[in-house]
């Protein structure tokens, strides 16, 4: 028996039900979806020897853009949930740099009381970092530079990360 196919709207609805996400990455693979269902359509249409496909949707850049109309009007995609939700789900492990560069990439930014947050909590979050994966101040000027590559790394700011392996080395 054949699976039968999602249409793009109920696609759409299963991946933001999953998480959710920007406009760009949804219409991103929702075009992907459309253009492979266009060609096996007009794949099968050719092979019975019938005409061009009247029937669904004739461009699909279109039609994903009405749709993704339609699931931001009825609030089904939303960029403020997908930015909280995409830093809520970054913030204990990544610096401001990096969260802002993902966002960046999904076409999104943060509010500026979002982005003040994310500074405010910047020091504490590379603290809690560098404590889970290291835990003790560093031995010799290679594994502090080792543990400073690492917070660069994920993102924390040159000065965080100052702060944060020079306060561990007073500890000592």
């Amino acid at each position: 028996m054949a699976r039968e196919r999602l249409s793009l709207k109920a696609r759409a609805l299963m991946w933001l039900a999953q998480r959710e996400h920007s406009r760009t990455e949804l219409r991103r693979k929702l075009l992907a979806a459309a253009r492979k269902e266009q060609k096996e359509r007009e794949a099968q249409r050719a092979l019975a020897g019938e005409a061009p496909d009247a029937a669904g949707c004739a461009d699909p850049e279109r039609c994903v853009d009405q749709l993704l109309a339609w699931l931001e009007a009825n609030r089904y995609l939303s960029e403020a949930r997908f930015v909280e939700s995409r830093i809520n789900a970054r913030a204990a492990r990544y610096g401001n740099l990096r969260i802002r560069q993902e966002l960046a990439q999904h076409g999104v930014t943060a509010d500026a009381a979002t982005q003040q947050q994310l500074r405010e909590s910047e020091l504490q979050r590379a603290q809690d970092v560098w404590r889970r994966k290291f835990g003790e101040p560093a031995g010799d000027p290679k594994e502090r530079a080792r543990q400073m590559r690492f917070l660069v790394q994920r993102g924390f700011s040159p000065e965080v990360v100052r702060r944060v392996v020079r306060d561990t080395d007073d500890i000592a």
